[in-house]
């Protein structure tokens, strides 16, 4: 091993060392070994520079504003609600999830897709009385599995990509190797993944769910102890409400939320019974806490009856939040009817409910007197709280976690442009797998454009601007939404993968998996490629689970090629290993970002994942060990 070899060794054991004590802080590792790298003349400032011009770094910052994009418009919240259908125990649940989340997830990056469903189950649980914790780890696996089925299911694909396109240009390597090393396709990576969704998924629904823990303390979390408050929603014409019945709109099982009475032109119905049916312009009065009346204040065409004004476009929506407010002695709101107050005009703010002093008020909204210390809860502008907060009127002024309205109106466009980026990273693969080969077609420059990785960078990028300039959400969510971490552990990670290289560290550490493989006779070719498949592919599911999915593809990816040529075989079975093992992580929560994002509302200990996803790791192993070799032969 020359010296610059032990040099890189020494970076990336460092890397290893780095992320285990700074997990948080993976930009910043990689970026260290790079510069120290560059430092230590093993790799070229260009060379360096290089991953940050790689059309995975592009692909993957374009995918998070479309992800961005399908959240604020409220297109995945529909779809998470539609998700869990009528589900009522852990067991349908399950079953539902396996099935959507999955091939959502094809689509829709994981990361987003779980930001979005966790407070969807969390909602679900509290309703149903069934613990998070019998649903945290099934979401987080079965947005990772079905990540693995398309180009862009996860963001570990589309790095693996941009290492293929790098790593195809290089002079290196002969004309039949470049071909082995070709980019993706939209689909290609299903050959393995869709069997590895579809038996791991049965896996989770069947027996990974009875592994679970059933942690009822979660559900003592969950439970509303908070202020209860009257609240009077009206019924307006696009609600999707009109013609169910209570029971079939939902509006009886609502977590901590009661609904009282429904006027109709005067007409009281109350007590209500869950087969009357919902009419256009009813007036629903409920009592319940925030939570809940931030739920159905979300739903599109229903909307408070306390101020007239009160904004229902939902352009307008979109610019408000809800905001607490406790009425001071001195406001001159106290005696006052809500209908009398003119809150509008006052603070331009609409009055949603009303909670006074732990009891629930039994007066219609807009009749109700306001009392000092009564609290109010407002539909206000973004900086209400800053404006009001050490105003006389109030003696507390607080912002509402989780109100923000998205563009309810613009969720088709969202789905329309999702659908267009779908068809377009696809349809290259399509002409091919119709009309064959292309070289000799007179689509042949076509299929080349649509095929390309530049287009696969580009095709994203398009779509991420038409959702903003449609304003499905606004440039500042679209810049806020590209996660600087993500992009710069990656474009790091390839130039330390081209130091892997140069310094022959991949070379070295090929050999001595070689050396594995010596005791099979020479004459035993394919048996000894399998044998050093499966340990590229069991290397990359100790790297990912130790440090990231992203940054096991990175550093894995140099030392995948380098064995496949140091044995004379392809190198595409060893990139598709990588592929699925980096992503494949189970077993640890710090392997992969859902597997965090759902620790703490499962309240998981590192055992339960330990406990459900080593089982799954060996059953995704087992399948992707079968399949790829099968679909690219060595």
């Amino acid at each position: 091993m020359t010296f610059q070899a032990m040099l890189t060794l020494g970076v990336i054991v460092a890397v290893f060392a780095g992320l285990q004590l700074r997990s948080s802080a993976t930009d910043l590792v990689f970026m260290a070994a790079l510069a120290f790298v560059t430092l230590a003349g093993i790799i070229t400032p260009e060379q360096a520079l290089a991953g940050f011009a790689n059309p995975a770094v592009v692909m993957v910052g374009a995918m998070l504003v479309i992800g961005t994009g399908m959240r604020s418009t409220g297109a995945l919240d529909w779809v998470g609600h539609q998700l869990l259908g009528k589900a009522q125990t852990d067991r349908a649940a399950v079953w539902r999830l396996t099935i959507w989340v999955t091939t959502l997830s094809a689509f829709v990056n994981n990361t987003t897709l779980v930001a979005m469903l966790v407070p969807v189950l969390i909602h679900w649980c509290r309703r149903t009385n069934v613990s998070p914790s019998k649903l945290m780890i099934p979401l987080s696996y079965l947005a990772v599995l079905g990540g693995l089925c398309t180009l862009i299911g996860t963001s570990t694909n589309v790095t693996v990509n941009g290492l293929l396109t790098a790593e195809s240009r290089k002079a290196i390597h002969d004309e039949a190797t470049r071909e082995q090393l070709r980019p993706m396709t939209f689909l290609e990576i299903g050959y393995v993944g869709i069997p590895c969704a579809v038996i791991g998924g049965l896996y989770l629904a069947l027996v990974g769910r009875r592994m679970l823990p059933n942690r009822t303390e979660l559900l003592e979390k969950l439970g509303d102890e908070r202020r209860e408050y009257l609240v009077e929603m009206t019924v307006q014409q696009e609600c999707r409400m009109i013609g169910r019945s209570v029971q079939e709109a939902g509006l009886r099982q609502l977590p901590g939320l009661f609904l009282i009475e429904i006027d109709r032109g005067g007409d009281l119905i109350a007590p209500v019974s869950p087969d009357d049916v919902l009419h256009c312009g009813d007036r629903l009065i409920f009592t319940g806490v925030v939570s809940t009346i931030i739920d159905l204040e979300k739903i599109p065409g229903l909307v408070p009856a306390a101020d007239i004004t009160y904004e229902v476009s939902p352009h307008q929506r979109s610019r408000r939040h809800l905001t607490e407010a406790v009425l001071s002695t001195s406001s001159p709101l106290v005696g006052q009817t809500i209908k009398e107050a003119n809150f509008r005009q006052l603070y331009n703010a609409a009055v949603v409910a009303v909670h006074r002093n732990g009891q629930r008020v039994t007066t219609k909204i807009g009749d109700i007197e306001l009392q000092p210390g009564d609290t109010l809860l407002l539909q206000t502008r973004q900086h209400f709280a800053e404006a009001f907060r050490n105003h006389p009127d109030f003696f507390l002024v607080s912002s509402v976690e989780g109100s923000e309205h998205g563009r309810h109106d613009k969720a088709w466009l969202a789905f329309t442009l999702l659908g267009l980026l779908v068809m377009l990273l696809s349809l290259g693969s399509m002409l091919v797998a119709v009309l064959g080969p292309l070289d000799h077609s007179v689509l042949a420059p076509v299929g080349k454009l649509l095929n390309s990785t530049a287009f696969l960078a580009i095709a994203p990028i398009m779509v991420g601007v038409l959702m903003v300039v449609t304003r499905c959400l606004t440039i500042s969510e679209a810049r806020s939404s590209i996660n600087l971490e993500i992009l710069l552990t990656i474009a790091a990670g390839v130039g330390l993968g081209q130091a892997m290289e140069n310094s022959g560290l991949a070379k070295v550490i090929a050999g001595w998996l070689m050396s594995v493989s010596g005791w099979l006779p020479d004459d035993a070719g394919l048996a000894k490629a399998y044998l050093l498949l499966v340990l590229i592919h069991v290397s990359t599911l100790l790297v990912t689970e130790l440090l990231s999915n992203n940054a096991a593809a990175t550093l894995m990816f140099p030392l995948g090629v380098a064995l496949a040529i140091q044995a004379g075989v392809s190198p595409r079975p060893f990139i598709m290993s990588i592929c699925i093992a980096a992503s494949a992580s189970f077993i640890t929560p710090i392997g992969y970002q859902t597997n965090l994002m759902v620790m703490g509302p499962g309240g998981y200990k590192p055992s339960d994942f330990a406990r459900v996803g080593i089982p799954l790791t060996i059953v995704v192993t087992i399948v992707a060990l079968v399949v790829i070799p099968m679909a690219w032969p060595f």
